[in-house]
């Protein structure tokens, strides 16, 4: 299961004020446009998908219930899930970062 607020950056706590500044981070991070990587593309429509079900209440509600549902269930492997895919996107978002040359 993907974690949308790690794929965000963002707590679950976190405000609409918050998923959005988090998504349009995020979104100018991994835009096709802008960044030259060869899976930008993908990387982009995930983040574009995890804004999709944060920003709508009703899919939010629901996505936090199964979250929470799967937490319970079995927390071990939903937690290194959550933790992988958490390193995982972040590590990527240090390495796709274009970096001016250096003087």
């Amino acid at each position: 299961m993907q974690d949308h607020y790690a794929r965000l950056g963002v707590h679950c706590n976190a405000t609409m004020a918050e998923i959005k500044q988090a998504f349009r981070r995020q979104a100018a991070l991994h835009h096709p446009d802008r960044n030259p990587s060869p899976d930008a593309a993908t990387r982009f429509r995930a983040v574009q998908q995890s804004y999709e079900v944060l920003s709508d209440p009703e899919r939010r509600k629901a996505y936090d219930d199964l979250r929470q549902r799967k937490l319970l269930d079995d927390p071990l492997p939903v937690a290194a899930s959550l933790w992988r895919d958490y390193v995982r996107d972040l590590r990527r978002s240090f390495t796709s970062t274009t970096l001016p040359p250096s003087l």
